[in-house]
């Protein structure tokens, strides 16, 4: 431990760090806190509709001979 420190230190992802300080600040059982705990889902949809952007942002400056094509299948 470096000099002065007296607890060890704890990393979290920005968010995590985020929530962190809210449960520090306003305390486990307050209704902020509830209400940010129930919306985790949303959030993370949240974050998935800016990946799905993003990657159909990619996907159109392909391109057109790199895209996948589909391919005509003769059956008898």
């Amino acid at each position: 431990m470096r000099k002065g420190k007296t607890k060890d230190e704890i990393f979290l992802c920005p968010v995590g760090r985020l929530f962190y300080d809210f449960e520090k600040r306003v305390g486990k059982n307050s209704d902020f806190l509830d209400h940010l705990t129930k919306s985790h889902v949303e959030f993370l949809r949240a974050i998935r509709s800016l990946l799905d952007q993003r990657i159909e942002s990619i996907e159109k400056k392909q391109p057109r001979n790199k895209r996948k094509r589909a391919t005509k299948i003769r059956v008898e």
